[in-house]
């Protein structure tokens, strides 16, 4: 589709804007100290949407320091109590595709700051309660928060030059452990020095920091996919969702071969094999279930749930070995504070992690980091299993169980976004969120039952032993081992094959991705005689005068920029040795628009 382009004689664009000087024929209002601005809100961007998930991760282990009082703290017999960690479990894992999908198609920035204020809500709920029943609502609103993750991942698809991209989608994703890991100590030491209640306002007040970084700094991405809403198939999977992992995460308390558990499991799968049957014959369905079954996807997503196995073993069993009295003869008889400190390094590793696997990606792959994280973890866990004898023995195994998750953790969006189209990277890494947190259930139900099924009794108390600890170990290195065997049937990737590996410049990686695009302008950056500008930053601005996308030309001049939605738009260039200049240009909203830009001078319509 060619658009319409307009201008005067003397090459004003006809269609005002803040960003074009009256008066100035052709000449954005763009200083080197706006383009200075832009640059470092840029920059911002990987730091706040990071912060972003590692607030939303602090709800997974925010009541762990308390989690033996809540019976006493809320009134109720233990196994209602459970529902109030279990509840954010099923929240999170039925929102995280949900939240997915619907950043894909109406902004992911729009739907982020939504998960993050149905967080906010959830907390303040909480925070004003002791009654079991809306304590319970609280925690299932902080859970849905959970789709913040992918929906991070996504807006860093867009938005981000391709050699930025590969650290940045490893912090993000690397944020689940790093918030978990870090709100331990913190939560501990709140937990023991005040009102447990505190936890919660806490939270609200890093959910509502986050919204308002997001606000500032975080631009809506221009890339949507195209269809409506499935809403049938979000109430399906939502349903086969949480049948499956309602008996997995109460199974002990219900038994395994109970009827209800078994009936359960049952109704999953009938449930689950009609949603898939339902979403392969929807024109735009929650889920691909088609790109989900291609063998990249597939494998990369069975792996996820084994890391996601890996992950919580060590969170389970350290804590309780750590705090267990030294009357035991093998417990370590810290305090809860401290143990939490002991397995902070975790999350601490977790994130310093990310910059080491983009240089390893940029070189090797995702693949071949996916492979190197899962044999560090393995290492992990074997040399776990000896060193359990001291407090500064398990923080070792931290560090190192740190250093292989999060280069596992890390792996696995690269591996995903360079496997499915742009359009669909929320819904994709929502529902690889997903897996993991799948992997986290069944991991702390198996650890669960391991546990209370190898504990003495003393005193009418079950307590952990060294032997079900050492077994927890074990099931968490033969996770690693089915992951890597996983792993190595990924298909190899070629490092600088796909848009989050490696790019030889800015500019280049701008442009692939926005070529990626269905709909938007594109053409060629050219200079008074016709030759092709390298280099040229080219800016879409709005009707109302403010930035929808930018990008640069490549070496043959050539550029693309998505576009929101039809309408009036300035494309404005600035390119070294030119004078800047701004054209006027609509669009329909649908299909590719012509538009070839020239250096100084009128615009050219191709």
């Amino acid at each position: 589709m060619t658009p319409t382009t307009t201008g005067t004689p003397s090459g004003q664009p006809d269609m005002p804007g803040r960003n074009v000087r009256p008066g100035r024929p052709g000449r954005p209002d763009r200083s080197e100290k706006t383009e200075r601005t832009e640059r470092t809100v840029d920059r911002a961007v990987v730091p706040v949407l990071a912060f972003a998930g590692i607030a939303v991760a602090v709800m997974q282990t925010l009541l762990v320091p308390v989690i033996k009082d809540l019976p006493q703290l809320l009134d109720t017999d233990p196994g209602n109590a459970t529902w109030v960690l279990t509840s954010t479990l099923l929240s999170g894992a039925v929102a995280t595709p949900i939240m997915g999908r619907l950043g894909d198609l109406f902004g992911k920035r729009r739907m982020l700051v939504g998960s993050l204020a149905v967080m906010v809500v959830g907390a303040l709920i909480s925070a004003f309660t002791s009654a079991l029943v809306p304590m319970i609502v609280g925690r299932t609103l902080q859970g849905f928060a959970m789709g913040a993750i992918p929906l991070g991942i996504g807006l860093m698809r867009d938005m981000l030059p391709r050699e930025r991209l590969g650290s940045a989608m490893a912090l993000m994703s690397s944020s689940i452990g790093v918030g978990g890991g870090l709100a331990l100590p913190a939560a501990a030491l709140v937990a023991q020095h005040t009102d447990w209640h505190t936890l919660f306002y806490g939270a609200a007040g890093l959910g509502v920091l986050a919204i308002a970084l997001v606000l500032l700094v975080v631009p809506e991405s221009p890339v949507r996919a195209a269809g409506s809403f499935d809403l049938p198939g979000a109430l399906g999977l939502s349903a086969g969702l949480v049948l499956l992992l309602l008996p997995v995460t109460k199974g002990s308390d219900w038994g395994w071969s109970s009827g209800t558990t078994l009936g359960l499991f049952a109704a999953a799968v009938v449930v689950l094999l009609l949603w898939g049957l339902l979403e392969l014959r929807v024109a735009a369905p929650l889920v691909d279930l088609r790109t989900t079954a291609r063998r990249e996807v597939l494998l990369t997503n069975l792996a996820s749930i084994m890391v996601g196995v890996s992950f919580y073993v060590v969170s389970l069993v350290l804590p309780q070995l750590l705090q267990l009295p030294s009357a035991t003869g093998y417990g370590l008889g810290q305090s809860m504070v401290v143990a939490g400190l002991c397995v902070a390094p975790l999350g601490v590793t977790m994130m310093f992690t990310a910059p080491v696997y983009a240089r390893l990606s940029a070189k090797y792959g995702p693949k071949v980091t996916l492979i190197l994280g899962l044999l560090v973890i393995g290492l992990g866990y074997g040399a776990g299993l000896g060193l359990m004898d001291a407090a500064w023995q398990t923080v070792v195994t931290s560090v190192v169980l740190g250093a292989g998750i999060g280069l596992a953790y890390s792996s696995l969006p690269a591996l995903i976004v360079g496997a499915v189209p742009a359009s669909e990277t929320g819904a994709a890494n929502g529902l690889n969120t997903l897996m993991r947190s799948i992997g986290t259930s069944v991991s702390s139900a198996v650890i669960g039952m391991v546990l209370a099924n190898t504990a003495d009794t003393a005193g009418g108390v079950a307590v952990p032993t060294m032997h079900g600890f050492r077994v927890s170990f074990l099931i968490a290195t033969a996770a690693v081992a089915a992951g890597l065997l996983l792993a190595l049937f990924l298909p190899g990737q070629r490092p600088s094959g796909t848009l989050q590996l490696r790019a030889s410049s800015e500019e280049d990686a701008s442009l692939e991705r926005a070529e990626e695009v269905l709909r938007g302008f594109h053409g060629r950056v050219l200079s008074a005689d016709g030759a092709p500008v390298a280099r040229a930053r080219v800016t879409l601005i709005d009707r109302h005068g403010r930035r929808a996308g930018a990008t640069y030309s490549a070496d043959d001049g050539g550029y693309a920029l998505a576009v929101p939605g039809s309408g009036s738009y300035v494309l404005a260039v600035r390119a070294a040795g030119h004078g800047p200049h701004a054209s006027a240009a609509t669009h329909a909203g649908d299909g590719r628009a012509v538009v070839d830009l020239s250096l100084p001078g009128e615009t050219v319509s191709a």
